[in-house]
């Protein structure tokens, strides 16, 4: 499983590189605050919205300190898709948020 720090995909943002970032949080989570520009898919829709992946694009998968993100990845990479984890979650996350 590829993963990458929350500091390395902050990096990325403030650099202009547009990223493909999925929240795998519940939606009262996501509510509290989100990395601007993360499409919303909770992990237990993850399975019944793979469809409206693209496999050629790459996802960074987040939520709250890592572990679910890491099923969704594992999951999703199993499925042929492109998927980095981000560790740590949006615990570590500094960055600004929407």
């Amino acid at each position: 499983m590829k993963e990458m720090t929350a500091k390395e995909v902050e990096s990325l943002i403030n650099k202009g590189k547009l990223l493909n970032i999925i929240d795998v949080r519940e939606v009262d989570e996501v509510a509290e605050g989100k990395i601007p520009g993360a499409i919303n898919i909770p992990l237990g829709l993850v399975e019944f919205r793979m469809h409206e992946l693209d496999k050629s694009k790459e996802y960074i998968l987040v939520c709250r300190s890592g572990g679910r993100s890491g099923r969704a990845t594992e999951f999703l990479e199993d499925q042929g898709h492109n998927v980095i984890n981000m560790q740590g979650g949006m615990l570590s996350w500094e960055g600004k948020v929407e």
